[in-house]
């Protein structure tokens, strides 16, 4: 077990790296139809994890709305104080702003914003066209979670991982602890829409890093066995540790990314 954080407030992060996005669809560039993306980042991130591929995602011509979750972007402490439903009703509120002004919509997500997105396909099903996955968290084999209903009521945080990127360089702009409240509220999240995977038969492209220090195989095993999607592929990555979008890797991940999103959402529209 890590030894508990206790450490000071944490200073504010600079808003203008954190801050959410939000740009219109170029049909011109799209065969004239109007295709929105939903970007979800992970616990204790930030968009700034995502901005290079939301903006690659606009520059093709999709309309993206990346919020950044509650609780995120500004102090750890903040974290605890919000509840998962905090998070999947912001990412249905950004999902619904697409699906007014588009044709159809597809979601992609890294880490637990792999984990949100599979919880709008869950909820939302056919009103989308497709998710794409980043090192999706559903479920975890660390050994201390058992203890977080006992250990959230008595200690803020635990120090975390961040910026588990290979590539030299690189910031993802997160919290440096595991905020337990907030920790908790995802496990139970998590337990909720593993029982509930079975319900996703949409398109599904996964992305995987060989070494992750972040999200174990637990997550792979969970997400393979739940999914009933036959449209459903696991990709791995050789290059590029758990935010694999700003990592080698990232390139990649653009261009089969759009390649699926192509082709999920022209089957949507025929």
């Amino acid at each position: 077990m890590r030894i508990p954080f206790r450490g000071a407030q944490a200073a504010p992060l600079d808003p203008t790296l954190v801050a959410p996005m939000s740009t219109p669809a170029n049909p011109e560039l799209t065969s004239g139809r109007r295709i929105g993306v939903l970007v979800v980042h992970g616990f204790t991130g930030s968009p700034a994890s995502m901005r290079p591929w939301a903006e690659d995602l606009a520059a093709r011509g999709y309309a993206v709305e990346m919020p950044l979750l509650p609780g995120h972007g500004t102090r750890w402490q903040d974290m605890n104080k919000v509840r998962w439903t905090d998070w999947t009703a912001t990412v249905e509120g950004a999902f619904d702003k697409l699906a007014a002004e588009n044709d159809t919509v597809v979601a992609v997500g890294l880490s637990m914003g792999g984990a949100l997105s599979l919880r709008l396909a869950a909820d939302r099903g056919e009103e989308l066209a497709g998710v794409v996955l980043v090192n999706a968290a559903v479920d975890s084999m660390r050994k201390d979670a058992v203890l977080l209903p006992v250990l959230k009521r008595f200690v803020p945080a635990f120090p975390g991982i961040r910026n588990d990127i290979k590539k030299p360089g690189m910031d993802e702009i997160a919290y440096p602890v595991i905020p337990l409240k907030a920790a908790y509220e995802m496990s139970g999240g998590w337990a909720e829409l593993r029982r509930d995977l079975p319900r996703i038969t949409i398109p599904v492209l996964y992305f995987r890093s060989k070494e992750d220090h972040v999200a174990d195989i637990s997550s792979s095993k969970a997400i393979n066995a739940g999914l009933s999607s036959k449209d459903f592929e696991e990709r791995v990555l050789e290059d590029s540790y758990h935010v694999a979008t700003l990592d080698n890797d990232a390139p990649r991940i653009f261009a089969e990314s759009a390649e699926f999103i192509e082709r999920v959402t022209a089957q949507k529209q025929g």
